[in-house]
């Protein structure tokens, strides 16, 4: 049997790769990490354009119906480029309404477009959660995404439910992390009622899970080729510093450790689609195992650079702080191997 990319799946990535060599170049993040909203609205548009949204919607909502690893490939690619977007937010939303038609043709459409409020769904901080109360939310919630343009927001209360909620009905505030591609909020409810509430399946939360990890994916993909193109061109003592045996090796552990980590999220995404059991389990320890490879080729690739890989003339720091936020984002390594260890009953 031979497990590779479909001739459709390879032209979906190439699509976007080009769409995004020109709306997600390196000056352009510049200017979106400094604030600039005219910068981020171009980029959105020329997503919007390539059809991003629909994606993930059902034939029968209006949508394309492509399944989960046609998703980690466009994650893949926008992490390549560490372009700020809401398809993972898209997608996730799309997955936790499954049974919501009219939600998903609005989707479909772009008329509806939402943010995800779940961190509370895998750890709590004092003093923030959100609950549920004679049918409306109190409390807040922290690092909700693609908040920015929204109208609304995917919610998770401390029982585990999640509810859309119109983004007029929250209080939101910026929350400044280390990642400036990406803006994250705190967005706190006062007696909203919810619009649509739903129990998440394990599936979802686990498909939201292993987008963060094809992200992930592409953005140490990134750092490799970038590395390996700066020591073909860097020159120590006369020579390219690639043809030092310290650099190469580095250069191919950064290789070896991330190849396998692709398969693991083309293994994962395929048991997602067939909704093979061990699904849920593997996206987890996907999203667990990437956190660490990224980890390692972020710090590996700035090694490679040098002092050049500390400066914003690289750049390099902006997929070296993705990276980062992507390792806490929707549970640590640690939280998320205790619940593949849950998943497969090891620990109660």
């Amino acid at each position: 049997m031979e497990f590779a990319l479909s001739e459709d799946q390879r032209m979906l990535q190439d699509s976007l790769k080009g769409v995004l060599g020109e709306a997600a170049h390196l000056d352009r993040i510049r200017k979106i990490a400094a604030g600039e909203t005219g910068e981020g609205a171009a980029l959105d548009a020329a997503l919007s354009e390539f059809g991003l949204s629909a994606l993930m919607v059902p034939e029968a909502a209006g949508g394309l119906g492509l399944g989960a690893l046609d998703a980690c490939l466009v994650q893949e690619a926008l992490g390549y480029d560490v372009a700020p977007s809401r398809f993972l937010a898209t997608a996730v939303a799309a997955k936790l309404l499954a049974g919501k038609p009219d939600v998903l043709g609005a989707i479909a459409g772009g008329e509806a477009t939402f943010g995800l409020a779940l961190t509370e769904l895998f750890s709590r901080r004092d003093g923030a959660g959100v609950e549920l109360k004679g049918g409306k939310l109190s409390g807040k919630s922290l690092l909700a995404q693609s908040v920015d343009g929204a109208t609304h927001i995917l919610v998770a209360d401390t029982a585990g439910a999640v509810h859309s909620v119109a983004v007029g009905k929250a209080s939101v505030t910026v929350m400044q992390t280390i990642d400036r591609t990406r803006t994250f909020h705190e967005v706190a409810f006062d007696g909203a009622e919810p619009l649509v509430s739903v129990t998440p399946e394990a599936e979802a939360i686990a498909f939201a899970r292993l987008l963060v990890a094809a992200d992930t994916l592409g953005t140490a993909q990134a750092m490799i080729d970038k590395a390996v193109a700066y020591a073909k061109e860097r020159q120590q003592f006369g020579r390219v510093i690639g043809s030092f045996q310290a650099v190469k090796h580095m250069c191919a552990e950064m290789a070896a450790k991330l190849e396998p980590a692709r398969a693991l999220i083309w293994h994962a995404a395929h048991a997602l689609d067939i909704g093979d059991a061990e699904g849920p389990m593997m996206a987890t320890l996907a999203k667990a195992h990437l956190a660490e490879v990224g980890t390692f080729v972020a710090r590996t690739s700035t090694e490679v650079h040098g002092g050049m890989g500390f400066t914003d003339l690289v750049g390099l720091h902006y997929w070296y702080k993705r990276i980062g936020v992507n390792r806490q984002l929707l549970g640590s390594p640690e939280q998320t191997r205790q619940t593949a260890a849950e998943l497969q009953g090891l620990v109660v």
